[in-house]
């Protein structure tokens, strides 16, 4: 099984930004003990401050990996284009938020990737992504 990873803006600063907010881990830590917790899942990373790079990987695995977990960050809310992404590629995805994105400003309420993906867990911090991959597992 492989499963892609796929972080929006400003994730790179997790453990650094907001830490009141996103938590003092980095990602990179969290992902290795994810990639140990997880052995025989292939699970691959990727993160980009970058719309355009976001939505190459979305199509470059979005018709060959079994599986995509998205943290699409403030792209959530204001792109169209990666929400048409999702949509137009057959591997299924969950769209993950680290904190509450519907506790927070009215802006971040709107997503323009819930409706394309099968599911969103939104506000349980790193955990939600955990809890993706379970989901995905036969």
């Amino acid at each position: 099984m492989q499963i892609a990873i796929i972080n929006g803006p400003n994730l790179n600063l997790l453990g650094k930004r907001e830490t009141d907010i996103y938590g003092s881990k980095s990602f990179d830590v969290f992902f290795e003990a994810l990639k140990e917790k997880y052995p025989a899942i292939g699970l691959h990373y990727f993160q980009s401050n970058v719309e355009g790079e976001l939505i190459n990987e979305i199509q470059r695995v979005g018709y060959t990996f079994d599986a995509i977990i998205f943290n699409p960050g403030g792209y959530t809310h204001t792109s169209v284009a990666i929400g048409d992404a999702i949509a137009a590629i057959t591997t299924p995805v969950i769209e993950v938020h680290i904190s509450n994105i519907f506790g927070r400003e009215d802006f971040r309420k709107l997503s323009h990737v819930s409706g394309k993906s099968v599911g969103v867990i939104s506000g349980l911090g790193l955990k939600g992504y955990e809890l993706a991959v379970q989901y995905f597992i036969p």
